[in-house]
């Protein structure tokens, strides 16, 4: 028969089981932080395949839907603005968005492609020049309808719109439309004044066209020569690019372009005395106005103290 134990010995006591399951669940919880940050790094080619596409794809939406930069090759919008054979001249931005809500409006200068009848004065995309490389990205351009490959557009200034009769002049040599002369603060003379070369015939403006000109009067192949003149000369509004709305280069000739129309007469401004006379006279009489006041409320004050 077994002995019994023997109370003074301590009882043998089973380890504890190990949490091994605890763990494997809480290590599954954390985040895996390396297999998230760890992602492949593009090659440096297809991140530059990929810029020069949304390039083309801005530059394609820019110019075809928003606007454009033109420079002027030619001085017959001078002094608005500034070009000259071989020279650089203004570069212009052009708003094509405008017109999609109007018609060209009298005083507007607008780019616009010349019809068949129309020669000489272009004036062209920017970035244009004699680089072989430019040219070639031109050239590139035209293929996917970027940059057109032979440019015949042209900037004037239109003077009168469908429905109008121009003719040319008053015994001031000013440009009349419906019978009443125009105000032109915009022209500019080369020759120093106008003469009897600047008359034409009246022209009755066919509806959807525009009569152009040019602010250098006496340089400007326009719609007065260009056809041959008269009818001929006229732009269909469908022709027309965009609005030109400022001068972008060079940097000293930064402003915008005015759009002055010439049917409607400037009101004439009054001397500076006469426009500060009326604020003078009620100054004035504001004095008397107080003063009589307080006298009043003054005296009904002392007559109710009484």
């Amino acid at each position: 028969m077994p002995a019994p134990p023997r109370r003074d010995e301590p009882a043998a006591v089973e380890p504890e089981p190990e949490p091994q399951a605890e763990d494997e669940q809480a290590a599954d919880d954390q985040p895996r932080h390396g297999k998230h940050r760890r992602r492949k790094k593009q090659p440096l080619w297809r991140e530059l395949v990929t810029l020069v596409a949304v390039a083309l794809v801005l530059t394609f939406l820019i110019q075809h839907f928003i606007g454009r930069v033109y420079s002027i090759p030619s001085g017959s919008m001078e002094q608005t603005l500034h070009g000259c054979p071989g020279c650089t001249g203004d570069r212009v931005f052009v708003d094509k968005i405008v017109y999609d809500f109007r018609d060209p409006l009298p005083g507007d200068v607008v780019v616009f492609q010349g019809p068949n009848s129309w020669t000489g004065e272009q004036v062209r995309a920017d970035g244009s020049g004699n680089n072989p490389f430019v040219k070639g990205l031109q050239y590139l351009g035209s293929l996917i309808g970027i940059a057109p490959p032979d440019e015949r557009d042209f900037v004037k200034r239109v003077i009168a719109i469908g429905g109008q009769t121009v003719e040319c002049c008053d015994e001031q040599f000013r440009v009349m439309v419906d019978g009443k002369p125009l105000d032109e603060p915009y022209v500019h003379w080369e020759s120093g004044g106008p003469d009897e070369r600047q008359r034409f015939a009246p022209v009755t403006v066919p509806e959807g066209t525009l009569w152009v000109m040019g602010d250098n009067r006496a340089n400007s192949a326009d719609s007065r020569i260009q056809g041959g003149g008269g009818i001929r000369g006229v732009v269909p509004i469908t022709k027309v690019i965009g609005k030109v709305r400022a001068i972008v280069l060079p940097p000293s000739r930064w402003q915008g372009v005015g759009d002055h129309n010439p049917q409607v007469p400037t009101p004439v401004a009054a001397p500076a005395w006469h426009t500060g006379l009326p604020a003078g006279l009620g100054v004035a009489a504001a004095w008397p106005v107080l003063w009589f006041g307080r006298r009043i409320r003054n005296s009904l004050t002392s007559r109710k103290a009484e």
